[in-house]
């Protein structure tokens, strides 16, 4: 699963000064406006070329439910590339990203002292460049797990040692098992 992917998308959304179109005729035309072909958005969203051209004359109304959530899925994810990229520009630069999870913890630390991974839910304000490390991972098509190793080593400086306050011997932080996580910047 792409947790954190998911997480950035639903935080981008947030962003939005306006809402992406609601009809299925307002979202085809949306589509066809940034794919510029009808056999474009058939493409994107696995139909025939015929049936986006009935969506677009307003013939056809109610695609299947499997299709319909691809509309919406596709229009959501190209709309208001300003906005976001302005919103990730922010974060990296000067706000930080705010993580908010519950998931099993692990992490190597000296000898005598507990190893054991745990469910924790923690809300962590990570530094701007935490938030600019996860946006170049995600630009480049990092994995989720490369991702999470990102907020994992942001949650080890910021939160269990305390910018070096604390916990000095902890080596190794991962994040597993998330339950769920939510980014807010």
């Amino acid at each position: 699963m792409a947790e954190i992917d998911d997480a950035i998308e639903r935080a981008e959304r947030e962003a939005f000064t306006r809402q992406p179109p609601k009809t299925l005729k307002g979202q085809i035309g949306y589509l066809i406006k940034q794919l510029k072909t009808t056999r474009a958005v058939a493409e994107e969203i696995g139909v025939s070329q015929r049936s986006v051209e009935r969506y677009r004359k307003g013939e056809r109304k109610h695609p299947p439910q499997a299709i319909a959530e691809r509309i919406d899925a596709a229009v959501r994810q190209r709309w208001q590339p300003q906005v976001r990229k302005r919103r990730q520009q922010q974060a990296a630069a000067t706000g930080g990203i705010t993580v908010e999870t519950r998931a099993r913890f692990g992490y190597t630390a000296p000898i005598g002292t507990t190893d054991d991974g745990r469910f924790r839910r923690l809300t962590v304000h990570l530094p701007p460049q935490y938030a600019q490390r996860l946006f170049d991972a995600r630009n480049t098509g990092a994995s989720d797990q490369q991702m999470r190793q990102i907020i994992a080593e942001g949650f080890k400086e910021i939160y269990f040692q305390d910018g070096g306050a604390r916990a000095t011997g902890l080596t190794d932080v991962t994040l597993n098992d998330i339950d769920y996580l939510d980014l807010d910047y």
